[in-house]
C-alpha cells in the first residue's frame, strides 16, 4: 500500500532494484495511479481500490508473504484489514510479515500534554533502551491508535504473524518513486517563507526533531523486507531483525533545531533574492494555523520529537549515507520557488527567457 506516495514510492524503488525477483501486488486508487506504477514496474500486479476497501485488502494480504503499508499511517481500517488477511494462515505454518509505517510525531506527546510550542526538551527516545515506553505511550499521542492495532496483533498468541513498526522522523530529499516525490515539513516551511516574504519560528524556535533522507529510510525498509524474505525462503523462524512487540525501528541521521533550520531557509531565500531579509518572525501557534489553514504543521514545527535509531544500526547494520537536512535546503528553495512562479524553469532558461 502506498506505492505512489513519497515514502512508499522510494521504498519500492529501493527494494525492487535490490530484489528484481520479487513479485509485487500494489493497491492503487485509479487507472491514473495504476499507469504510474505500471510504467516504472511493468511486472507489478495492480489491484484497484482505496484504504477503505477492507475486503479487497484482506483478500490480497492473505495471499502475501510480506505486506508493507506505506500509506496513511492513521488509517486503522486498512491496518486491521491487512492483519485480518495475514492472520488467515493456519497455526503451524511459516509466519507472514507485516511492516507498518508510523511516524515520530508520536513523540510530541509530552509537549502536546503541556501545550508548549517552540521550547527545548531534553527527552530523547531510544528504540532499544526506551522500547517499553514507546510501545505504551499515552493514547492521545499522534498515530498511537493504529500503532496499538499493530501491537495487539503482534501480541496475539499462536498467530503465525510477525510485525515491525518503522517510525521515521522529518523526512527530506527527492523521492524516486512513480508518484509524489515531495516531503512535507521542510518543503512547507520553505514555501511559507517564500509566500510571506519572511522566515519564521513557532514560539522560540527551540523545538528539536530528527531527520532522515528518504533514501536512507528506504534502506531500513529494504533491510527488513530482505530479512523477512530470507527467513521465508529458508523456511525458517529465525530472523536477524527483531519482530513482534519490540520490533520498533526509528530511522534518523542526527537532529536539528527548527529555529536554526528556519534561519537557514530564510538566509538561502534572501541570498537568492526571493525575500529581502533573513530575519525571523516569532509566530504563535494560532498565527501558524491561520497561515497554513490546518492544525498539523504548527505542532510539527513547534514541538519536540527526539529519537535515536539504535535498533536498525545494531541489528540491520544500517548506516545513513545521504546528505543532511541542512544540505537539502538549497534544493528545497529551488523547487518551491519554481512551483510558486518565483524562479524560471529550465525550459524558460534554455529558451533565453530567464
Amino acid at each position: 500500500l502506498g506505492a505512489t506516495g513519497y515514502i512508499g514510492g522510494d521504498a519500492l524503488h529501493a527494494i525492487s532494484k535490490a530484489h528484481p525477483e520479487f513479485e509485487w501486488t500494489c493497491l492503487v486508487r485509479n487507472s491514473d495511479k495504476g499507469a504510474l506504477v505500471a510504467k516504472q514496474y511493468p511486472k507489478a500486479r495492480l489491484v484497484y481500490g482505496d484504504l477503505d476497501s477492507s475486503d479487497l485488502i484482506a483478500e490480497e494480504a492473505a495471499k502475501a508473504d510480506i505486506v508493507c503499508n506505506w500509506a496513511n499511517c492513521d488509517h486503522a481500517g486498512a491496518a486491521n484489514a491487512i492483519l485480518a488477511g495475514l492472520s488467515q494462515r493456519a497455526a503451524g505454518e511459516l509466519p507472514s510479515y507485516y511492516i507498518h509505517t508510523s511516524g515520530t510525531a508520536i513523540l510530541m506527546i509530552h509537549d502536546q500534554q503541556l501545550q508548549v510550542y517552540g521550547e527545548h526538551s531534553s527527552k530523547i527516545y531510544d528504540d532499544i533502551a526506551s522500547v517499553g515506553e514507546l510501545i505504551s505511550l499515552p493514547d492521545p499521542a499522534w498515530h498511537r491508535d493504529v500503532d496499538k492495532v499493530v501491537l495487539a496483533a503482534a501480541n496475539a498468541p499462536l498467530r503465525p504473524l510477525k510485525t515491525a513498526i518503522v517510525c521515521p522522523p522529518c523526512i527530506y530529499g527527492l523521492g524516486r518513486g512513480p508518484g509524489n516525490a515531495r516531503s512535507v515539513q521542510l518543503p512547507e516551511l520553505t514555501r511559507r517563507t517564500l509566500q510571506r516574504g519572511r522566515g519564521f519560528t513557532v514560539g522560540g524556535g527551540k523545538a528539536r526533531w530528527c531527520g532522515v533522507h528518504v533514501q536512507d529510510l528506504s534502506a531500513v525498509f529494504l533491510a527488513l523486507v530482505t530479512d523477512a524474505a530470507a527467513a521465508t525462503e529458508a523456511a525458517s523462524l529465525t530472523t536477524k531483525a527483531t519482530w513482534g512487540p519490540q520490533g520498533y525501528y526509528f530511522a534518523e541521521n542526527g537532529e536539528f533545531e527548527w529555529g536554526a533550520v528556519a534561519g537557514l531557509v530564510a538566509a538561502e531565500c534572501a541570498r537568492r533574492g526571493f525575500i529581502e531579509s533573513a530575519e525571523l518572525d516569532r509566530l504563535t501557534l494560532e498565527d501558524v494555523e491561520k497561515m497554513v489553514g490546518n492544525h498539523l504543521m504548527g505542532p510539527h514545527w513547534g514541538q519536540n520529537s527526539r529519537c535515536r535509531a539504535s535498533r536498525a544500526r545494531r541489528e540491520l547494520g544500517w548506516r545513513p549515507v545521504m546528505l543532511s537536512l541542512e544540505e537539502d535546503i538549497a534544493r528545497n528553495v529551488d523547487v518551491e520557488a519554481e512551483a510558486l512562479g518565483l524562479k524560471k524553469g529550465h525550459a524558460e532558461v534554455a529558451a533565453g527567457n530567464a
